[in-house]
């Protein structure tokens, strides 16, 4: 059994709420310390909530935040540059829709469900400094406060703080080859099936779907070998990047229709699409690492929440059930590398062909062989975690 009663969360995004409620069921009392002002809404685009990753909130009493937010789509059309379907998918039966939603509505509403479940959230809080010590472990922070707990979780993302503190020498993100954006189509003749996420690969790659309003959301990248920040690309005009993004997939036919009807005003300049290598150290001592701070597998895997909701539910377990931080820590590693590592490399190979590396019309897998070791995914919270 273990004796860490308390924890300090950085990071108040996704997996911190989420990893604050799995350990409040495992009885561990979390406060999750966010570097904001307050809850960060309006960050990020969009994103999908898969099912294993669905299955993982169930755990903490959170998957009721969904139901009110995002779309359900079940379905999966893979297809070709010309609109040639190539595979179909319409769900594994007995698991839960994929969603896809605005990322700011999922954190604000992870964020209110763990409130309202007694969570408490310390906003301004920008970690500068962590000092582990035998028995705990003290979190500065830049108004010159501190914290201190039995552990601290770094939550706080593909930039975090708190994986240097852990390892000097841990990597950086990684650059993908690809500036992301999405978009909003109007008119634009393309058909899509309301439940369906189409996937066209081509020299140039563009996903969509249909929302109930007649609208189509899409997603697509941009190859540049030269990374730009995020903010960089913000800073350019919308109407410049829409007709650069116009000329790249002027050959793509759904992409040249959808692009044809999306206004400057509809345009998302996501950024850089980046991920994480192997981080090496995920932990030392009373610190440890979870979500994108540890394993950001890049949105090409469709996976980034649904892995940090599954981390964070295997960590608290491995809280719950071992002696010690340093045994829990090892433990939840060896749960969770193989996973996020496997799912990670097959993004970055996605990258490649999004970038234009990997020739006009890559060979894909099944999507039933794509999702069924991913979607399937389940963990038991009764399961006792050995050392």
């Amino acid at each position: 059994m273990s004796k860490v009663r308390t924890a300090l969360v950085i990071g108040g995004g996704i997996a911190g709420p989420v990893t604050a409620l799995a350990l409040r069921k495992a009885g561990i009392e979390a406060t999750v310390f966010e570097s904001h002002p307050s809850a960060a809404d309006g960050v990020g685009a969009m994103l999908s909530l898969a099912p294993n990753g669905i299955d993982a909130l169930r755990v903490v009493g959170a998957d009721t935040v969904i139901d009110a937010i995002g779309q359900p789509v079940p379905g999966v059309v893979m297809a070709d540059g010309d609109g040639n379907r190539l595979s179909e998918f319409h769900g594994f039966p007995g698991l839960p829709a994929t969603r896809a939603l605005a990322r700011a509505d999922l954190f604000r509403g992870l964020a209110d469900h763990a409130r309202a479940a007694g969570i408490h959230f310390a906003y301004g809080k920008r970690l500068v400094a962590a000092e582990p010590a035998d028995d705990r472990v003290t979190a500065t922070f830049a108004d010159g406060t501190s914290a201190t707990a039995d552990v601290l979780i770094g939550a706080d993302g593909i930039r975090s703080t708190v994986r240097p503190l852990i390892d000097p020498h841990a990597p950086e993100p990684e650059y993908g080859g690809v500036l992301s954006f999405g978009g909003y189509a109007v008119g634009s003749g393309v058909e899509a099936e309301l439940g369906s996420m189409y996937f066209a690969f081509g020299r140039t790659f563009i996903g969509y779907w249909a929302m109930p309003d007649g609208r189509i959301v899409w997603f697509a990248g941009m190859p540049s070998a030269e990374p730009m920040t995020s903010a960089a690309v913000r800073r350019v005009p919308a109407a410049q990047w829409l007709s650069e993004l116009r000329e790249l997939y002027a050959g793509h036919t759904p992409g040249r229709a959808l692009l044809a009807h999306t206004e400057p005003g509809d345009l998302l300049a996501v950024g850089p699409m980046e991920r994480m290598p192997s981080v090496p150290h995920w932990h030392r001592r009373r610190m440890v690492l979870i979500g994108d701070a540890a394993h950001a597998p890049s949105s090409s895997s469709g996976q980034g929440a649904s892995l940090a909701i599954e981390s964070a539910v295997e960590l608290a377990r491995c809280l719950r059930d071992l002696p010690t931080p340093e045994a829990a820590f090892t433990a939840y590693e060896r749960l969770r590398r193989p996973r996020v590592e496997m799912i990670g490399g097959d993004a970055a190979a996605k990258n490649k062909a999004k970038a234009g590396q990997a020739g006009d019309r890559p060979v894909l897998p099944t999507p039933e062989q794509m999702f069924a070791p991913v979607h399937r995914h389940h963990i038991d919270w009764d399961e006792l975690v050995k050392d």
